[in-house]
């Protein structure tokens, strides 16, 4: 080979080296840079219809079941809270803000606030942690099937409350007059309200309708059913209610009247029963959902779950107050009694 040719040869030799080791410096540099780009932090919504003040027991729940998942508020999720302080004309306007924060998910229960969500969006994923009536009320197709934009947990509220209508009638068999607490602005209870008044009449109960629209109206809730010579009281599954429970309990221990509650808070503040689905349960299982979604699962093709565990309360220290001795084959039937 020719002097010439065999500088070139070599000068080719190391530019081709040059190339490769340039490239290679490149491939090191990006790679370390690629692994230090930040993980996206998801966005979740979460929108309740009571007061920020006293946030429910199930939010607790909800974000444990983040937590179990490796979900760390502030860390990998930010939670944007709205909450509507019992005024359901409020509902549009926190759906509408979080929309426009551009949430992945937004979480929520009752009726009311998925149905104001859903005139907002049809495109945001919904996750109701506990919900009833969702086919009738229009926001599912189906339970396999949802179709929509939403999904999550849903109860049995029409076996349930003949359940708990059996439960009273078993511990106070003489009572055949019952006051239901309703909140009549909800679009759920009428169906509710339909369900309990089969299950009543099945058991030769008759109902007195004891219905709500804000926090003042339970004084006069209260004389209605003392005129109504009620014997006896239950309530409908609803947010409002359930934030008066301590009110309802203080009213029948002082008239001596047994009663039975959709919330296990209840008992803690004096109320006598409770018998439903472990809703702790229900808000774990709806952080599984979100987790789905921020991996990519479409709402409408995750099929919605009903409650497999459920539990029976009863304070005995409520039912002493009252005069009221429990058969002792309900108390065998109790999950838990308070003494």
């Amino acid at each position: 080979m020719k002097a010439g040719n065999r500088h070139e040869a070599i000068g080719t030799s190391k530019r081709k080296s040059f190339g490769v080791t340039f490239c290679a410096l490149l491939l090191a540099l990006c790679f370390p840079a690629e692994a230090q780009q930040p993980t996206k932090i998801a966005r979740i919504g979460y929108l309740h219809s009571g007061p920020a003040a006293t946030p429910p027991a199930s939010l607790a729940a909800f974000r444990q079941g983040l937590r179990d998942l490796g979900y760390i508020e502030g860390n990998n999720i930010i939670i944007e809270y709205r909450f509507a302080e019992y005024k359901p004309e409020r509902l549009p306007e926190l759906a509408s803000e979080l929309a426009g924060l551009k949430v992945d998910v937004i979480v929520t229960s009752q009726t009311p606030s998925v149905q104001a969500i859903q005139k907002v969006s049809s495109t945001i994923p919904i996750i109701f942690g506990v919900l009833s009536f969702p086919i009738e009320n229009g926001i599912i197709a189906s339970f396999a099937h949802p179709g929509k934009n939403a999904t999550g947990l849903t109860v049995l509220s029409e076996e349930l409350n003949g359940k708990r209508l059996e439960l009273l009638k078993e511990v106070a068999p003489k009572i055949m007059r019952i006051g239901v607490f309703s909140n009549v602005d909800n679009p759920t209870q009428p169906l509710e309200w339909r369900e309990i008044q089969s299950a009543a009449q099945g058991l030769g109960l008759r109902l007195q309708s004891l219905g709500v629209r804000s926090a003042n109206d339970f004084d006069a809730t209260f004389k209605a059913a003392l005129t109504e010579r009620v014997q006896a009281l239950i309530n409908l599954p609803e947010a409002l209610v359930n934030a008066n429970f301590k009110r309802i309990a203080t009213f029948a221990a002082k008239h001596k009247m047994p009663a039975i509650y959709s919330d296990r808070s209840a008992v803690e503040v004096n109320g006598l029963m409770f018998y439903g689905p472990i809703t702790s349960d229900l808000w774990r299982r709806a952080a599984i959902y979100v987790d789905k979604i921020l991996k990519g699962a479409k709402p409408a093709d995750l099929p919605v779950e009903q409650p497999t565990k459920f539990e029976l309360i009863i304070n005995l220290k409520a039912a002493k107050q009252i005069g009221l001795t429990i058969p002792q084959k309900v108390l065998a039937r109790a999950d838990k009694v308070i003494k």
